[in-house]
């Protein structure tokens, strides 16, 4: 066997064992988060958190919080803790979240968010949900979009490895309250509104569950 058919047999080989490797290694994750690739170890502390080992700032969070701020410090360590954390993975999810838990508390279909919600907002839009029901309200609701996003603060304990991360939204909706008889009573069903909400979002990090849960609502 001549010696260039031999280096091709090799190369063949390696190739195939690499192939293999990589569909070891890769997988899926379901759930709030979205599978972010995993990052480098945080730089030493000698540097600021938020820097990378190269030493020029972390853009998966400056470019979302000012640099040098607690709020980037906070992400940072949130990175340290769950490596596969990435901040703009965590706002795509957030994006969806809102359309989800929003269109769920508008239309009264609460079951399919709760596992998305703390107990005490859940008890609150139940709450909510049923003094319509018993006043024989109904609101039908559109989402149109989010038209402005923003991520204005961040905090983690080291000590529990909580995170808490606050989004603002300004949402667009259609929204008509009819009372029992089938009337508008108020909003429009084709006149598009803005609505402004923050909210914040918490989670364990470095725990298998990628869900984060609304903790507390606003304007």
């Amino acid at each position: 066997m001549n010696s260039p058919l031999i280096q091709l047999l090799v190369l063949a080989g390696i190739a195939v064992f690499l192939i293999l490797r990589l569909k070891s290694v890769l997988g899926t994750r379901e759930g709030f988060e979205k599978p972010p690739v995993t990052r480098q170890d945080a730089p030493s502390s000698s540097r600021r958190d938020f820097e990378v080992i190269e030493g020029g700032p972390d853009h998966d969070i400056v470019d979302h919080v000012d640099a040098g701020s607690d709020a980037a410090d906070a992400l940072a360590r949130m990175k340290r803790a769950e490596p596969s954390f990435g901040v703009g993975d965590f706002l795509g999810g957030a994006r969806g979240a809102y359309e989800m838990i929003l269109m769920g508390f508008e239309r009264g279909e609460l079951a399919e968010i709760k596992p998305f919600l703390a107990e005490d907002v859940y008890e609150t839009f139940a709450e909510v949900v049923e003094a319509r029901e018993e006043q024989g309200l109904t609101i039908e609701a559109e989402f149109v979009g989010v038209r402005e996003m923003s991520l204005v603060d961040a905090t983690f304990d080291d000590a529990s490895a909580m995170a808490e991360i606050t989004v603002k939204y300004i949402g667009e909706l259609t929204s008509a309250v009819r009372d029992s008889s089938g009337e508008i009573i108020e909003g429009s069903p084709t006149q598009v509104k803005r609505q402004k909400d923050v909210w914040t979002y918490a989670r364990r990090m470095g725990v298998d569950d990628p869900n984060w849960q609304l903790v507390a609502t606003g304007e």
